[in-house]
């Protein structure tokens, strides 16, 4: 029989089988249990976010690898039909598609290290997906090799981001990159048909994220992704020598700011309906980033929740999209 591990204000308790862990002071020792009104802190199982739980609220720590962390509160949700929008990651969710990305890291790694062999190891697994790239190259960096600085990984990474992207719209590429998801097709058509508003989000960079959206509506045949979504927001340009970049990597999944672009900006739904928006998710990132952005949570399988530590903070888990439609319609 599962326990509470801790109560956790607006989001219920959270259980000892949860793969949260409880601490005594927050990372950054800004906040310690028994002082200020603090009653307990509990981390997810990947440390990406530290909630500080009061007596009647709960503060949310969201840390960062790039030293630039951020605090948001926690509002309360509670799912309410009939749904008016539902907003859907990319990576791992619309297409299976983080094992291509783990790659890419993996080989950036063994760039870095002039190791070809190199390969990253299954524990490393949830700290190279659902975030943003330096986020990723900066563990890689700390875990493997510390003699070299986040601005060396990005080079070699966008080297072979650019080479590998390239070979895959040559018809060359890595064999089955990029597959839509099992049932996605039948799933958005029937939001469609409901008319409920869809907003695509993802933490990846535009030229990541739009040939893999453009690959997928290919092979399923739904004509343009542009002209199918309400919204889709990326995590816009890289920052490179010589041209200007978009804000992207420091704000990306857990910070909330994502999907709340997608739905107050690009749907254009008040803070007031957000009860009526549903996010999915299948990463411990994108999970914290729709719960904090105050719109319930639906993780589905195969990412790296339940590795995470986050599958509580969803009101809803499901291996399918068939399933998915069955809980929101």
């Amino acid at each position: 029989m599962m326990s509470p591990l801790v109560h956790i204000p607006n989001i219920g308790d959270i259980t000892d089988q949860s793969g949260f862990k409880l601490l005594e002071t927050t990372s950054n020792e800004a906040f310690s249990v028994g002082i200020d009104g603090v009653k307990a802190i509990a981390a997810t199982g990947d440390g990406k976010v530290e909630f500080i739980c009061f007596s009647d609220k709960t503060l949310a720590l969201v840390t960062s690898g790039m030293g630039y962390p951020a605090y948001y509160p926690v509002h309360p949700v509670e799912l309410e039909k009939p749904i008016k929008a539902v907003l859907m990651d990319l990576d791992g969710t619309t297409v299976r598609s983080e094992d291509f990305w783990i790659w890419i890291i993996e080989k950036t790694t063994a760039s870095l290290l002039d190791n070809p062999k190199f390969e990253l190891e299954e524990a490393d697994i949830p700290f190279v997906s659902g975030h943003s790239v330096s986020e990723h190259l900066m563990y890689c960096i700390t875990k493997y090799c510390p003699h070299k600085t986040v601005e060396d990984a990005r080079t070699s990474y966008f080297y072979h981001t650019h080479h590998e992207m390239n070979e895959i719209m040559e018809g060359r590429g890595k064999a089955n990159a990029f597959t839509p998801t099992e049932g996605i097709a039948e799933f958005l058509y029937t939001l469609k048909e409901r008319k409920i508003k869809m907003g695509l989000v993802t933490s990846g960079l535009y030229e990541k994220a739009w040939p893999e959206i453009l690959d997928a509506f290919k092979t399923l045949d739904m004509g343009d992704p542009k002209e199918f979504y309400d919204a889709i927001i990326t995590a816009g340009f890289p920052l490179r020598k010589g041209s200007p970049g978009t804000l992207g990597e420091l704000s990306p999944k857990p910070h909330p700011w994502l999907y709340s672009e997608t739905a107050r900006v690009g749907l254009g739904l008040e803070f007031s309906d957000r009860n009526t928006v549903v996010g999915i998710e299948d990463s411990g990132a994108g999970v914290c980033s729709i719960r904090l952005a105050g719109y319930p949570t639906i993780g589905i399988g195969g990412g790296n929740i339940i590795e995470s530590g986050t599958q509580e903070l969803c009101c809803h888990y499901s291996e399918s999209f068939s399933e998915i439609a069955d809980f929101i319609l």
